[in-house]
């Protein structure tokens, strides 16, 4: 991670628990980490990884949207990865009817991967609940879709999205009479 981009995050740490009138031990709690590792991650002495940074990013109850708006990266020679939809890779997973997924792109980014999906949903689509080791977001791009969690259940319409810890047993019903897509983004951190 640029040291720019660490600095304006820790820098907005910082102002929203500030703003929320919230002390280092009360983020810490709710963040489930340490205090210190609030401090360390407050004074841009330490990169914490994607899943304690979604944690903390909850734990401030502010939408992750609104807390990336604006940070920016100060370099301009930035990578710009393309992909056309005919390159995407087509392919199946668990014991699944009716259920088409287009990997986009799989990029490694120490240490974690993300995984960038189009899945798209037969009106009948059926799995059983599975658990995936990763952090999901999901955008719904077109169809009604109910996703499924033990006993919860949330309907999601095109424009809406939903990030959440995959371990949650899960799955999506298309509640329509024709396909439903949705991009899937999976944030798998690399294990020690």
């Amino acid at each position: 991670m640029e040291e720019d981009i660490l600095i304006q995050i820790s820098n907005r740490i910082k102002e929203r628990r500030r703003e929320k009138n919230i002390t280092v031990q009360e983020l810490a709690v709710r963040a489930n980490v340490s205090k210190g590792l609030i401090s360390q991650i407050e004074n841009s002495r330490t990169i914490p990884s994607l899943m304690v940074l979604i944690e903390i990013i909850k734990a401030l109850e502010i939408d992750l949207n609104e807390f990336f708006k604006d940070i920016k990266s100060k370099t301009a020679d930035l990578p710009i990865l393309v992909k056309r939809k005919s390159e995407y890779d087509h392919f199946e997973k668990e014991h699944a009817t009716g259920f088409h997924y287009q990997r986009i792109f799989t990029k490694s980014i120490n240490p974690s991967t993300i995984d960038i999906v189009i899945l798209e949903l037969e009106p009948n689509a059926s799995r059983p609940l599975v658990e995936t080791d990763a952090f999901e977001y999901k955008y719904i791009l077109s169809g009604e879709i109910e996703y499924q969690f033990n006993e919860e259940f949330i309907k999601l319409s095109p424009g809406d999205s939903m990030l959440f810890d995959g371990r949650i047993p899960h799955t999506p019903k298309n509640l329509g009479t024709t396909t439903a897509s949705m991009l899937v983004i999976y944030f798998f951190e690399e294990k020690k």
